[in-house]
C-alpha cells in the first residue's frame, strides 16, 4: 500500500480500448413503490410497471473503478389524470440525465473554480474520480448554471 506522497501510477493509462478498462462497480438502488401520490392531482396511484435506470456515479477510489448505480424504480398510472407519472428520483439526478448529481457539481467545479478548460476537465474527472464525462457534456452543465459567466464579470 502506498504512503502519502507516494507516487502510484494510472493503471489505465496507455488504454486505447473501451473494453479493457476496469468493469464499473454496480450498486443496486430501489425506488419501487407500490403507490405514489400523483403530482398533479395527489391522487394514489397504484403501480404500473417496474422499471430500470443506470447512473453514472463518482468512482470508488480505493478500488479504482467506476461506479454505476442500477436503480429500480415504480412506473404509475393516476386513474383520475389519465396519466403516468415515474418514482421521484431528483434527490439523485437530474430528469432524463445518466449523472448523478455529485458527478455534475464537480465537473462545473473544474471548471468554474479551477479555471481548467473542458477537455481537461474530462480527463481529471477519469483519473481522479473514475467517471468518463465528455468534454461537451461538462460545457453544457457550465453554460447552463451560468457560472462561467457570472466569474468572467467579477474579474
Amino acid at each position: 500500500m502506498p504512503g502519502p506522497g507516494e507516487y502510484r501510477p494510472d493503471r489505465t493509462e496507455g488504454i486505447t480500448r473501451v473494453e479493457d478498462l476496469p468493469q464499473p462497480k454496480v450498486l443496486k438502488r430501489s425506488r419501487d413503490f407500490k403507490r405514489r401520490l400523483c403530482p398533479r392531482c395527489d391522487h394514489r396511484a397504484y403501480r404500473h410497471r417496474r422499471m430500470e435506470r443506470v447512473l453514472h456515479d463518482v468512482g470508488d477510489p480505493r478500488s479504482e473503478r467506476p461506479v454505476d448505480l442500477h436503480i429500480t424504480y415504480s412506473q404509475h398510472f393516476c386513474s383520475r389524470c389519465e396519466k403516468y407519472f415515474n418514482a421521484d428520483m431528483t434527490d439523485l439526478a437530474l430528469p432524463g440525465s445518466n449523472y448523478t448529481h455529485r458527478v455534475v457539481s464537480t465537473a462545473v467545479r473544474l471548471v468554474v473554480e479551477n479555471g481548467l478548460a473542458y477537455r481537461v476537465a474530462s480527463w481529471h474527472l477519469w483519473r481522479d474520480h473514475r467517471v468518463f464525462v465528455p468534454f461537451a457534456t461538462i460545457q453544457n452543465w457550465v453554460e447552463a448554471s451560468g457560472e462561467k459567466r457570472r466569474n468572467a464579470r467579477r474579474g
